[in-house]
Order: C-alpha cells, then sequence, then structure tokens
C-alpha cells in the first residue's frame, strides 16, 4: 500500500524532506502522496520515515493502494532505474 496523508496534518514541513522518493507534495491545504511515487521506503529504509517524524500520526497507509513488499520493491527499481 502506499500511505496517505489525512486531514488531521497541521503542515509542520517534516514530512516532504524525509521521502526519499519525492513523493510527498504540498496539495491544495495539507500535504499529500502521491501514490505512483510512494514506496512505504521499500528499497530506502525498513520504516516508512514520514510516519516515523510526523507529530500528529496522520500519515496511514492507503486502503485504496494495496501493495506487497514485492510490488513495492519493483516500483523502487522503476524508480531508481527513471532518476538514472
Amino acid at each position: 500500500m502506499a500511505l496517505m496523508i489525512t486531514d488531521d496534518c497541521i503542515n509542520c514541513d517534516v514530512c516532504e524532506p524525509e521521502c526519499p522518493n519525492d513523493a510527498i507534495f504540498m496539495g491544495a491545504e495539507i500535504y499529500q502522496i502521491h501514490p505512483d511515487k510512494c514506496t512505504e521506503c521499500v528499497g530506502h529504509f525498513d520504516e516508512p520515515q514520514c510516519q516515523q517524524v510526523c507529530p500528529v500520526s496522520c500519515i496511514p497507509f492507503n486502503p485504496a493502494m494495496r501493495e506487497s513488499k514485492e510490488e513495492l520493491q519493483a516500483k523502487f527499481e522503476r524508480l531508481q532505474a527513471t532518476k538514472a
């Protein structure tokens, strides 16, 4: 699953720089996560870094974007290939 940011977001700006895939961006009112770029930090870290730093715990797993660890790893590899 990709992650998502809920309306509880306080726009504290700590999650965006933690994302190794640049999946987090400022939306119209709160930060958002681009699901095509979110790998839950698979390939980079053991835990999603945005969840670790969020002071209000407003970054749950997105139930609409179910992905296995293998699918997340494949997404990570695709993203890395496009960077190269």
